[in-house]
């Protein structure tokens, strides 16, 4: 049986599940490993264990994350969420670098988006630097249009950026009833 056939297709064996504090240590290291690619502009680690202790004890914020179908105590990917009244937003989606290709990104835009549904979000948004030219389209194919700019954080910055920002809906539109 060759490598290819006996890869694990990620959305055919794993869930996402909502990560707890024993899994700070992880969610670091994969988001930092994911985000090396940023290096070209971004000075610095992407996150640290205090920031992300901080995001998990704010208000309707969860980290989700898939467990490593290979290594027990490995995290495969995760993702930061947070329910904002009828918004929702996720940010730093993140796959390790070894795990990449087999579906995980996909399954877990899919869980952010039915937990924010379940939170009353109508909307979920996202924010992609201008320099990772690739994100854009990456996320159209899942129904997020961009619909403006923001600044991006020019302490980490090393070169110009900004942000895209873009959304997507989380009902039909053109359904009046709110519980479409």
């Amino acid at each position: 049986m060759s490598w290819a056939s006996q890869q694990i297709c990620a959305v055919d064996v794993v869930d996402a599940r909502i990560a707890g504090p024993a899994d700070v240590p992880e969610l670091v290291r994969v988001i930092n490993a994911a985000y090396v690619v940023e290096q070209f502009f971004v000075d610095g680690d992407r996150t640290n264990a205090a920031h992300i202790r901080d995001r998990m004890t704010r208000p309707s914020s969860w980290f989700l994350a898939i467990d490593d179908p290979r290594t027990s105590g490995r995290l495969a990917a995760c993702v930061w969420v947070e329910a904002r009244d009828e918004r929702g937003y996720f940010g730093m989606l993140a796959v390790d670098p070894g795990q990449q290709g087999r579906g995980f990104g996909r399954l877990l835009i899919a869980a952010v988006e039915n937990h924010c549904r379940a939170a009353g979000c109508r909307f979920l948004d996202i924010s992609v630097v201008n320099l990772r030219s690739e994100l854009p389209a990456f996320y159209r194919q899942f129904g997020y249009a961009p619909y403006g700019t923001a600044p991006f954080d020019p302490v980490r910055s090393i070169r110009p950026a900004h942000l895209v920002l873009m959304t997507k809906p989380l009902i039909n539109l053109w359904n009046s009833n709110r519980d479409s």
